[in-house]
């Protein structure tokens, strides 16, 4: 593979030829070329940035040097120019993952150009897109100083995943991303450390007890840490959901109460509608909503609910009101919220143009997980006394 790296900061790039990218680039398995993006500009300043039309705060760099840059480098008139990809390093691009380091991995040459300042003329992006695949990658939801730190991290992500990079390519397989979860937690000798001992069923000898515990602890990690990750893949086997049936109304009431004490607390209040609910209003409400459950050992663990309804916003769409995502509170963590709230979206009719839910206004752990899941807060529309509304686009 080719790499090549437009910046004005070219020893920035160094790192790049430490470590195992460098013994790579020694065998010959990487070729490696930073190019100071300087040369192309021609006045006696040699100046890369301007002032940004429309005004506002900030440079934007120029398109004549990379222009130039694209054409001495020969990336539309390269032998592997079929292969050949333009990274554009930035916040507004689409989120880089393992899947996506994976496929950059399979090109021939990745051309980088790290933007500074308040970015790239738009006009180098929609040239480089006649010359060459581009993709527009960002590191996360944060700003950078410039794209050489974003161009390191790609960088590292795609060429580990080369044959013949990695010493061991088993060392692949089982780490954080490559199946959709976060890497299970790792030991190494002493067996005991200050009061730590190793779990025993690593020192079992028992593979197959080995390898379900490792998957276990990836999934019970990705679901306290990073949910968003839980597809409801990981959990359906363990919790199966299921259309809610009169019967289930006692434990439904149990259920909720527990969940709404939390939600008092939470936003300090027993004035909670919910929270004083009877048997009776559990059972009708089963007649007005879709509601589903799960149950664990026989146990209901979590229940969620639907209805169509108007939009709040007056239009003359219609909407699929969520309630009640309930996880007992012993659950809670593990991913199961994610696997019903999925459900739930899974089943709204056609006809449902939005998602909609309330939540406290107070309850900041529940709004971060409804926004980790795509719902964004509505302080324009309406919403009962002490919560907030949030809602979320259908995909068709």
């Amino acid at each position: 593979m080719r790499l090549d790296y437009l910046t004005i900061f070219p020893d920035y790039l160094s790192p790049l030829r430490l470590s195992l990218p460098g013994k790579a680039i020694e065998r010959g398995l990487l070729e490696l070329y930073v190019h100071d993006l300087r040369q192309w500009a021609h006045d006696r300043h040699r100046t890369v940035d301007d002032t940004p039309y429309g005004g506002g705060a900030g440079m934007v760099m120029k398109p004549e040097p990379f222009g130039e840059a694209f054409a001495a480098l020969e990336v539309a008139t390269s032998p592997v120019a079929a292969g050949t990809t333009i990274v554009f390093t930035t916040p507004s691009g689409e989120p880089f993952t393992q899947r996506l380091a994976a496929d950059l991995a399979t090109r021939e040459r990745l051309v980088f150009a790290c933007g500074r300042y308040e970015g790239i003329d738009q006009r180098v992006i929609d040239h480089a897109r006649t010359l060459a695949e581009v993709r527009e990658i960002s590191l996360g939801d944060y700003v950078l100083n410039g794209g050489e730190v974003a161009a390191l991290a790609v960088t590292e992500a795609v060429v580990r995943l080369l044959p013949g990079f990695m010493g061991n390519a088993e060392s692949l397989v089982e780490e954080s991303h490559e199946d959709g979860l976060l890497e299970y937690p790792v030991y190494t000798k002493p067996a005991s450390w200050q009061g730590y001992d190793v779990p025993p069923v690593l020192l079992s000898g028992d593979h197959g007890r080995i390898a379900a515990w490792r998957r276990q602890q990836a999934v019970e990690r990705t679901a306290l840490r990073r949910p968003d990750l839980l597809h409801a893949s990981h959990a359906s086997t363990e919790w199966p959901v299921t259309r809610a049936t009169p019967g289930d109304a006692g434990e439904l009431l149990t259920l909720t109460r527990a969940c709404w004490v939390q939600e008092a607390l939470a936003n300090d209040t027993l004035d909670i509608p919910a929270l004083h609910e009877t048997l009776e209003q559990i059972t009708t409400s089963l007649e007005a909503w879709d509601t589903y459950v799960v149950r664990s050992a026989g146990r209901l663990v979590g229940s969620v609910r639907g209805r169509l309804a108007p939009a709040a916003d007056g239009s003359e769409e219609t909407w699929w009101d969520i309630g009640r995502v309930c996880v007992a509170p012993d659950l809670q963590g593990r991913g199961l919220g994610r696997v019903l709230l999925d459900h739930i979206e899974a089943v709204a009719p056609a006809g449902a143009a939005a998602y909609a839910l309330f939540t406290g206004a107070h309850s900041q752990a529940n709004q971060r997980f409804y926004k980790r899941a795509g719902f964004r807060l509505r302080a324009d529309l309406p919403a009962p006394p002490g919560a907030v509304m949030l809602t979320k686009p259908r995909r068709r």
